[in-house]
């Protein structure tokens, strides 16, 4: 079974550009929901099952041309042990059906220490669940600038390097230990931005445990407040974490 698999120009750039300005200017930006490694970082996120994904589209439509192309299956068959590549995929593999979404800021001089993606863990309950794989899609990298590159590895030791480029998508076994180098240089204020999409594929119990819809958000209430304020059908405030 392959590590990663990526695609260049996985987004048409003006679907790019208008993702990564809505991202960029979201009042739900803020310190990064995540511990440990990541507390240097900035970003919110966003926790969905498929069941949940019609509302995160309908909340922020901006990221259906995201979506329809980071959940597609067909998108991570690279992954697959070879005979399902050429034979079709397994009928008792369960595809992901639920999905941790983080926007991942990183400023320069900054990196994310090595570990394993386990977010939806707690909630589902499963002690050692972590993600069938994990995508990322490179919003923006800057310019000129050196490092930066993702590194994987299996029982530490290195399986594969990934340069980002921007608008590629990456798929990665997301039982990979990773982490990601700091950049240097590009122009004042530089920073790198990705979406980080954890897929899990979940047994029907512990399905029934992930909220359908959630937003992961360390912006304060008043960022929700003003999202339900103007929201056309108000629904609860408690959809936040």
């Amino acid at each position: 079974m392959r590590a990663y698999t990526t695609h260049r120009e996985a987004i048409p750039k003006p679907d790019l550009e208008s993702l990564r300005g809505a991202l960029f200017g979201s009042r739900f930006v803020a310190r990064s929901p995540l511990m440990g490694t990541f507390q240097a970082s900035r970003g919110f996120a966003f926790i969905f099952t498929h069941e949940g994904r019609a509302t995160l589209e309908a909340r922020f439509p901006f990221l259906s041309c995201y979506l329809a192309r980071v959940l597609d299956p067909t998108s991570a068959r690279g992954l697959l042990p070879w005979r399902e590549r050429l034979l079709g995929r397994r009928k008792d593999r369960v595809l992901p059906n639920a999905f941790y979404l983080n926007l991942l800021l990183l400023d320069a001089g900054t990196g994310v220490g090595r570990h394993i993606d386990a977010t939806l863990q707690g909630p589902s309950g499963v002690p050692d669940a972590t993600p069938q794989y994990v995508s990322v899609l490179y919003l923006q990298v800057p310019e000129r600038a050196k490092g930066g590159e993702l590194c994987l590895m299996h029982d530490d030791a290195p399986v594969g390097e990934v340069r980002p480029r921007e608008g590629m998508l990456l798929h990665f076994r997301g039982d990979l230990q990773h982490e990601v180098r700091p950049f240097t240089g590009g122009p004042e204020g530089a920073r790198r931005a990705s979406l980080v999409c954890e897929q899990y594929a979940f047994p029907p119990e512990a399905l029934a445990r992930i909220p359908t819809f959630r937003i992961h958000s360390k912006a304060g209430f008043a960022a929700y407040l003003d999202d339900w304020r103007e929201r056309p059908e108000r629904g609860s405030v408690g959809e936040l974490e």
